[in-house]
């Protein structure tokens, strides 16, 4: 299956780069061609994600009231999530579907043509930094470099968008974690295959640019739709029944 998957992109790719006449605009339409399909599901997945902040402060108090029940507390999460028809998954599927995109390029990189380019900017997208660095210098691997550096900072920049409708403990986690995965990245792509790094660079600018143009919208529609949903939501009641003691009959 894994085979079949990379012999497939790589003719898709082919295609593309016979259409646009060059291997790193070819990525760069292949990026904007899954993000285009994926679309209606990073909706669903704002969606989800709205619902979700909504639905914390009574996630929380669940937690507290069933902290030494660990059955009673899942049970009570999920009723929360069916009665709001929110489905926790939905917010990492649009990353888990483009993954298997993300890996393979690493092994469909192999099969191109080894002066596969970028125009002039980068002379071969099969290329890393390190390789380009040790064998050509700094001023050949600037360009390299460069994108290395803007796919460590295309990691922080979503995850600083996202925090900011976050509450303040959870903005603060977010933005250390983004901090420490944009460290990963720029060591991880030091030694990645330009078109990789090519890839993730377009996708990244695909998704700022719609964070800031459409999915704030679509964010605070969901908002104002969850917020509804929770005034409408049944009241749950907890009504303790007291045990019912016999009557004392009077004697004669």
């Amino acid at each position: 299956m894994w085979d079949w998957f990379i012999s497939f992109l790589t003719q898709v790719l082919a295609g593309i780069q016979g259409f646009v006449g060059d291997w790193g605009l070819a990525v760069i339409v292949l990026t904007i061609i899954i993000r285009l399909i994926l679309t209606p599901l990073q909706t669903k997945s704002v969606k989800s994600t709205a619902g979700m902040q909504v639905m914390q402060p009574r996630i929380q108090e669940i937690q507290e009231k069933y902290a030494d029940d660990p059955q009673r507390l899942q049970e009570e999460t999920m009723k929360v999530y069916s009665e709001m028809h929110v489905n926790p998954l939905m917010g990492c599927l649009p990353l888990i579907i483009q993954m298997p995109v993300f890996f393979a390029l690493f092994t469909v990189i192999k099969n191109v043509p080894t002066d596969a380019c970028f125009y002039s900017i980068l002379p071969s997208i099969s290329d890393s930094v390190s390789g380009v660095l040790a064998a050509s210098g700094f001023v050949a691997a600037l360009p390299y470099i460069i994108m290395d550096v803007l796919f460590g900072v295309l990691t922080f920049v979503p995850m600083m968008l996202n925090s900011q409708s976050a509450a303040p403990e959870m903005k603060q986690q977010q933005m250390v974690m983004g901090g420490v995965m944009s460290v990963m990245m720029l060591w991880f792509g030091w030694t990645c295959p330009a078109a990789v790094l090519l890839y993730y660079v377009a996708s990244s600018l695909w998704q700022v640019v719609q964070q800031k143009l459409v999915t704030q919208k679509v964010m605070e529609k969901a908002k104002r739709e969850a917020e509804e949903k929770a005034k409408n939501a049944p009241v749950e009641i907890n009504v303790v029944r007291k045990e019912k003691k016999p009557r004392q009959h009077k004697k004669n």
